[in-house]
């Protein structure tokens, strides 16, 4: 990836392959822009070829950040979008200046000092423990949800999940179900077998689809399904629906 500094933000130009390692490469720039404080839009006037994983992240990293926007997108980046229903319009918003965020606020934001409710909501937050053997799936669920004001737990597999939840305390989990070690269906299984998480909220997050798959999960004891790539809003109306 190529990065563009202009006199008031930075263009990353994103290459024709976005696959799995340029989803990492992605998630670790965006990082760092975002941390030396400057917006950032991506040039996708190049792109050919744009996997699922990687169009998750975009939207994770959007919904994460109002600093972020797209420019000049390929055909083949819009069509990518559009054969999974997915609305890539909303990417191409300009990021406020940093004098425009200041002045909605009134002040710089090491300056604004929190309420004592939303200080306490914080200390409170529900914990999410996501169950994915994917790294840019786990980066972009991390992203979405700690952006949410969730306490985020990862595992790499089934059996590492399950060594967590033997650990820690979690209010919903969230799990793949093709998977080493253990799949989801087993996890699903274990964690019902185990009084401590008969009644935990339990979410699939998959690219299955199949009928046949979705009953499965659900007779092993699955809350609800959904399939990747997911919108991110939906995504946390539903943890708040399974754990309000």
């Amino acid at each position: 990836m190529t990065m563009h500094n202009g006199a008031d933000k930075s263009q990353l130009k994103l290459p024709a392959v976005l696959d799995l390692a340029a989803a990492e490469s992605f998630i670790t720039t965006m990082r760092e822009q975002l941390q030396a404080g400057s917006p950032l839009s991506f040039d996708a006037s190049g792109v050919e070829t744009l996997t699922v994983p990687c169009i998750q992240i975009i939207l994770a990293a959007r919904k994460s950040s109002d600093r972020l926007s797209l420019s000049e997108p390929s055909a083949a980046f819009i069509a990518a979008f559009e054969d999974l229903g997915l609305d890539w319009t909303e990417l191409c918003q300009t990021p406020p200046t940093d004098a425009a965020q200041q002045s909605e606020v009134g002040a710089p934001p090491s300056e604004i000092v929190q309420p004592a409710e939303q200080a306490e909501d914080l200390a409170m937050a529900r914990r999410i423990l996501s169950i994915d053997d994917s790294k840019p799936i786990r980066d972009m669920l991390m992203l979405t949800l700690a952006d949410a004001g969730f306490d985020v737990l990862q595992a790499v597999d089934g059996q590492d999940g399950l060594e967590v939840l033997d650990k820690e305390r979690v209010d919903v989990v969230i799990t793949d179900i093709n998977m080493p070690r253990m799949d989801g269906y087993e996890v699903i299984r274990q964690m019902r077998r185990n009084t401590t998480h008969k009644s935990t909220p339990i979410l699939v997050l998959t690219t299955e689809s199949e009928k046949e798959k979705k009953n499965l999960a659900r007779e092993a004891g699955a809350t609800g399904w959904m399939v990747k790539p997911f919108d991110p809003d939906r995504l946390i109306a539903t943890i708040n629906k399974v754990a309000p």
